[in-house]
């Protein structure tokens, strides 16, 4: 399965990529920025998106805002991953359309379910992981 993983930082994208990829069961993208991640998401669609908060130029909310406005791309489960703490990222997130919200740093183990979770089509609603 595809993942597409709008993160800027490579040491991030490339830990997460062994942690999906050790498996065989998950091929995991990057995109460095939003409008990449805009790009690579439209022109293929994944089965998942992971989406940094904090890019370079816009933010990762715009992104999750857009791909949920957009009638092809809508159903693609979006995670969100943010090293902010702050009560009203979640919420945010939450709103702009994500359906998981992880803390950077987060446990491997934790990334793999919310991952698994998130393709098969898991609502968590409003039990986001502390």
């Amino acid at each position: 399965m595809r993942i597409v993983y709008v993160e800027d930082n490579p040491a991030n994208f490339v830990l997460v990529r062994k942690v999906l990829e050790v498996r065989g069961e998950y091929q995991v993208e990057q995109a460095a920025s939003a409008e990449e991640g805009w790009e690579r998401i439209l022109g293929n669609p994944p089965q998942l998106v992971l989406l940094n908060l904090d890019l370079p130029g816009a933010h990762g909310l715009t992104l999750a805002r857009r791909l949920k406005g957009h009638q092809d791309l809508d159903v693609i489960p979006i995670v969100a991953i943010s090293a902010s703490v702050m009560k009203e990222e979640r919420s945010q997130a939450l709103e702009a359309g994500c359906v998981w919200f992880l803390e950077k740093p987060f446990d491997i183990h934790e990334l793999r379910r919310v991952v698994r979770e998130a393709i098969a089509g898991r609502d968590p609603g409003a039990k986001l992981p502390h």
